[in-house]
């Protein structure tokens, strides 16, 4: 979104100055996810159209498919429901329709720059070297006055800056905008940016890597204003013939050629892709195509700035596939709503060879939400007018009419003239929405509508007026809604949807919010007999949390719990089939793994390496995974099957000081402000000890040893300052200037023998520090992270030498 264009928001809206702040995060607390629960079912809210949990949207942003997900970033303040301090929110699907809600994609505070809109790309084949892991590299763009380069390799989790977020494209004048595409032909990026250096424009720019950048060339128009798009189209489908398309945030478009540096319009005259009001705020504006799908489909999404509630302010389009068809004036944009909207149809009626005039065929029809087509053949007609009244009441009123008038040629006021005597229309009707299609695609229009969705004005009337008009075919579809079928917080493999019995599940900033005044159990669909089940559990008010497993649709089954009186308890409904004394702590995570093996259970404790409870017990042979909680609130999270995890040194039980500890199957996380620890209680006097570290975003994160109970100790930390540190309270023994990147991993080997302690860094031959010091000379091995988000794995110890 365009500083320029804050004041006419400010006009728009008129409530800025009483909106409050957006605030910047900060490295420790990221990804931020603030949004209060919902069900998605207030007045006015989309059933199908993407809008933002809670507070500000704008533009789409960085719109790909990734790691088997489609990812829809956008322009988000989530601190009010006016624009301010833009944030890209984040929503994920499984096909373009049911998305949900995660948690803060780039942030202030955590990403430099100023975030406004900017494209996204899926680096396929590693040409950045970004890649660190399994999953593809997900890169966006973002930045004013030239481009800054984030990039996420966990499918979007958290994202790191590229360089500490210094612009790697600088553009001397007012800019904005960046969006990226792979020219396949050329094999190499290329991106648009807008710019204002001589007057509205796009620069495009070309990269064999997506970190260095060289200007090609300009292309200049006055209705070329924010948030260019640029993609091919085949025209008339035919493959062979290829055209490209070069579009403004208003949707004007023009079609032309692109030869890896240049386009070249074939005709100057911009036409309008969709007819709805096309300016910040209006009903289609900012229109963005998803990169490189894998069907090869060019799939588009926009904002619609006119839908509100008490929660959240602006939605996203139906995402529509766009195709190039000739046309008397040129090559024509059609845009057609993606076929996975039939994911949600229900309860068809159709109509065939009716007279339209006096009656109503769709008499005693109510619905909130559905499609709506029609057929009309007017070479005969002598009706004036004709279409729908959309939301009617028994007074006769209505929320909208969809009219064609003969008479003008126009449909809703549109220029539409009939294709061989006949005019078809598609109508899809939201509670805040009105999408109006026609003529295949050609015509397109987006509204916003406030449609009552009472039970008294859910009619729906088709008229003509001063006449009759044959109706050829006609339709009609209820659509349901595509919320709630994934989960927005917890990490889990479990397979789903997900359901309560018991108890209020709701999603928080760091897993699944349990509370329950007796027994509650949230449960995913999947279900297994022998297996490994994990995960995290965080005691607030509750007595007891824990994990479900071999569970029927009700929660009976096992579950493995920590409980604040100081037990560790497997337990299934009428029997306490064994329990652990052991210390369990309010507030922080316990990590707890059960594996099943016909009638044997065994659980561990926070990474131990023996299992605390091993029994055996034969009521339940299979069932459902999931967690429980007993009288009060509890979170849990990364809830996988499966033996990945913290792997690690023998050791009891570990303890955490200071900060959050938890684990996923990449290994322990941690997320603290300030100097946290996570010890084990397994030490040693002389000896090699190595693992695997990562500042996720933040600045440090080490191995710990010869520590006390409290951490005090020595630590080797990487540092994103760029240096490696060993350090003991109060001393900084010695520093190695060395790069150090948010999001790589690095592995990090410690000698202790004696007073003489040396660190390598990513196995080099030659230690990078090699000093003395006489502090400490036996003590815990543990972890450090330090006003960060940190992993690490795979620690060893080992002897010296």
């Amino acid at each position: 979104m365009a500083r320029a264009l804050v004041a006419s928001l400010v006009a728009l809206l008129l409530t800025l100055s009483s909106a409050p702040l957006a605030r910047a995060g900060t490295t420790w607390d990221y990804p931020e996810f603030g949004y209060q629960p919902t069900t998605y079912h207030e007045p006015q809210r989309g059933q199908f159209h993407f809008s933002s949990r809670t507070g500000w949207m704008n533009d789409p942003n960085g719109l790909v498919h990734a790691n088997g997900e489609y990812h829809f970033f956008y322009q988000h303040n989530p601190h009010g429901l006016e624009w301010d301090t833009m944030h890209w929110g984040h929503a994920t699907s499984p096909d373009l329709v049911h998305w949900t809600q995660k948690p803060i994609a780039l942030e202030p505070g955590v990403h430099a720059g100023t975030l406004f809109s900017g494209g996204g790309v899926v680096d396929r084949h590693n040409t950045s070297g970004l890649k660190t892991g399994a999953l593809e590299p997900i890169v966006v763009f973002s930045n004013t006055d030239g481009v800054s380069i984030f990039y996420s390799n966990d499918n979007g989790r958290t994202f790191q800056s590229y360089d500490k977020g210094r612009k790697q494209i600088e553009i001397p004048v007012e800019s904005r905008d960046p969006k990226v595409l792979w020219d396949a032909a050329r094999k190499r990026w290329v991106m648009v940016v807008w710019s204002q250096r001589d007057g509205n424009g796009a620069d495009i720019y070309t990269s064999p890597n997506l970190l260095d950048w060289t200007f090609a060339s300009r292309y200049a128009a006055p209705w070329l204003f924010e948030c260019p798009d640029l993609f091919p189209l085949p025209l008339d489908g035919r493959a062979d013939d290829q055209r490209w398309v070069l579009t403004s945030a208003s949707s004007d478009y023009v079609v032309g050629s692109f030869d890896g540096t240049t386009f070249r319009a074939d005709r100057p005259e911009p036409k309008r892709m969709d007819l709805g009001t096309a300016f910040a705020g209006g009903t289609f504006y900012a229109a963005m195509t998803f990169s490189d799908l894998p069907d090869k489909r060019v799939v588009q999404m926009a904002w619609q700035g006119g839908n509100r509630g008490s929660t959240w302010t602006g939605n996203a389009t139906l995402p529509a596939a766009l195709g190039l068809v000739t046309g008397p004036n040129g090559p024509q944009i059609t845009r057609t709503p993606v076929a996975e909207l039939d994911s949600i149809r229900a309860d068809t009626r159709t109509w065939r060879n009716q007279v339209v005039g006096g009656g109503n065929l769709f008499q005693g029809i109510k619905a909130d939400t559905y499609e709506v087509t029609a057929q009309f053949d007017v070479r005969d007609a002598t009706a004036e007018q004709f279409g729908f009244h959309l939301h009617t009441r028994p007074d006769g009123s209505a929320d909208r009419a969809v009219v064609y008038d003969r008479k003008t040629g126009t449909l809703d006021g549109k220029a539409l003239q009939p294709r061989d005597g006949k005019v078809s229309m598609r109508l899809l009707v939201d509670r805040g929405q009105l999408a109006i299609f026609a003529d295949g695609g050609r015509f397109s229009l987006s509204d916003n509508v406030n449609f009552d969705s009472a039970a008294v004005s859910q009619g729906i009337r088709l008229f003509a007026t001063g006449g009759e008009v044959r109706l050829d075919s006609a339709s009609f579809t209820r659509l349901g809604t595509t919320w709630g079928t994934a989960e927005s917080t917890v990490d889990s493999n479990v397979a789903g949807p997900w359901h309560a019995s018991g108890g209020s599940w709701t999603d928080a900033a760091r897993g699944k919010l349990g509370q329950a005044q007796n027994d509650g159990f949230y449960l995913g669909a999947g279900t297994e007999r022998d297996s490994v089940y994990q995960g995290d559990v965080v005691l607030g008010t509750a007595q007891a949390a824990g994990l479900t497993f071999r569970a029927n649709a009700d929660g009976a089954g096992y579950t493995a719990s920590v409980d604040r009186a100081g037990l560790v308890k497997l337990w299934r409904p009428g029997r306490d089939i064994a329990t652990h004394a052991v210390p369990v702590t309010a507030g922080r995570a316990h990590h707890l793994k059960v594996q099943t093996t016909g009638s044997r259970i065994r659980v561990w404790l926070d990474n131990g390496s023996a299992p605390v409870i091993d029994a055996t017990d034969t009521a339940y042979s299979s069932g459902r995974f999931g967690a429980n909680v007993f009288r009060g609130a509890a979170t849990v999270q990364n809830l996988n099957v499966g033996s990945g995890g913290f792997a690690t040194i023998s050791s009891g039980p570990w303890a955490p000081r200071g900060g959050m500890w938890t684990v996923s199957p990449r290994g322990l996380h941690a997320s603290t402000a300030a100097d946290a620890f996570y010890l084990s209680d397994r030490t040693g006097t002389d000896f090699a000890f190595e693992g695997d570290l990562s500042v996720v975003n933040g600045v440090g994160a080490g191995l710990t040893f010869r520590a006390d109970a409290s951490g005090s100790g020595y630590t080797a930390t990487i540092d994103t300052s760029g240096v490696v540190k060993l350090w003991r309270p109060g001393k900084d023994i010695a520093v190695r200037a060395t790069p150090i990147a948010e999001g790589r991993s690095y592995h990090v080997k410690v000698e202790a023998v004696g007073s003489r302690i040396r660190v390598w860094l990513d196995r080099s031959a030659a230690p990078v520090i090699d000093a003395t010091d006489s502090t400490y000379s036996s003590g815990r091995f543990g972890v450090n992270a330090y006003a960060a988000n940190t992993l690490a794995q795979n620690l060893i110890s080992t002897s010296a030498g």
